[in-house]
């Protein structure tokens, strides 16, 4: 089934709360669906969403907006220790964790919690505690918006980094993703080393699927706002990544500076400690802030546009330059 609308609002497909209007907008809920509507001739500019969770509207859309109501979950293979295990992009990414935990697959669970969709997770490579989507991707179905032709891209092919993959660089826009399938594990060591993720599993009783999950879950809760209270798209900022020696320079002027290092040798900072010391927890602002239990998130206090968002970001990324002399990135895509 295909719905198409006209002038829709995008009010309820994005977390942050802003005001902002598709031209069109396409929902499907099969492949062949959004194949046969592809092929009737489309033409303009298009944006494929998830959940909304990590987008910033800067204006109205002027073109078509996608969205995939592409359901279910099967698995694939079973082999030894390995299952195979696919996913509709229009799944509800939390739902689909805790659908796997409470098969015993080993994987997901540190990434509980994360809104938006299955397919998104494979654009964004979504990650936590970590744990990266594209550690456990084999492989995303996907239709050529030109052509509408089946494209099938193998982990190698989606080119994950971080928060990175193909589909947010040379495929943006290009691609949507109708399936997504994952290798997860009977059995498998639990990554607890990051943050106070072991601290807190050990309080539920010790390593188990369903404590990690749980533990995540209220990790995550103390830390970030409930998007349904409080506009927000998540992280706002990447944890930027430097080289050793610049690592070594800033932990001698900040002792107490949160570094990770890193297997190829660089060290990832922590955006949010950086924000943090740049005093913008207690800078109050009309519409725009950070949250007042991380300051990685950008919140909207009530009636923000997405053009004061922005702007507040900016005023953000220029404070921890001056300060401390590394550059940050949004992690938010901005539309408009």
């Amino acid at each position: 089934m295909i719905k198409v609308y006209n002038k829709y609002p995008l009010l309820k497909h994005n977390t942050f709360g802003i005001e902002a209007v598709a031209e069109r907008f396409v929902e499907f809920s099969s492949t062949e669906a959004l194949v046969g509507f592809l092929k009737e001739g489309f033409i303009g500019n298009s944006l494929v969403i998830g959940g909304g969770s990590n987008l910033l509207f800067a204006g109205d859309f002027a073109g078509t907006v996608f969205h995939s109501r592409i359901m279910g979950i099967e698995v694939l293979d079973e082999t030894g220790n390995d299952v195979l295990v696919r996913a509709g992009s229009g799944v509800n990414w939390d739902e689909f964790v805790g659908y796997c935990v409470e098969q015993g697959w080993h994987g997901l669970e540190n990434l509980s919690l994360i809104p938006g969709e299955v397919g998104a997770s494979a654009v964004q490579n979504v990650g936590a505690y970590g744990v990266e989507a594209g550690d456990l991707i084999v492989k995303v179905d996907a239709i050529k918006i030109d052509g509408a032709s089946p494209c099938a891209f193998t982990n190698a092919d989606c080119g994950f980094a971080y928060r990175h993959s193909i589909f947010k660089g040379a495929g943006k826009d290009k691609y949507i993703i109708t399936h997504v399938t994952f290798r997860l594990k009977k059995d498998a060591a639990f990554k607890l080393s990051y943050g106070n993720l072991k601290e807190k599993v050990e309080e539920l009783g010790g390593a188990t699927l369903a404590n990690v999950r749980k533990a995540v879950c209220e990790i995550r809760r103390a830390k970030l706002p409930d998007p349904a209270e409080i506009g927000s798209a998540g992280s706002f900022f990447m944890n930027p990544v430097v080289p050793a020696v610049v690592a070594a320079k800033l932990k001698e002027e900040y002792p107490t500076m949160p570094q990770y290092p890193l297997p190829d040798g660089d060290v990832k900072l922590s955006a949010g400690w950086m924000i943090e010391q740049c005093g913008w927890k207690e800078r109050p602002a009309e519409h725009v802030g950070v949250y007042k239990h991380q300051a990685l998130v950008v919140i909207n206090r009530g009636g923000a546009t997405g053009a004061e968002v922005i702007a507040f970001a900016k005023d953000v990324v220029a404070s921890v330059k001056e300060r401390f002399g590394v550059g940050l990135n949004m992690e938010v895509n901005v539309i408009g």
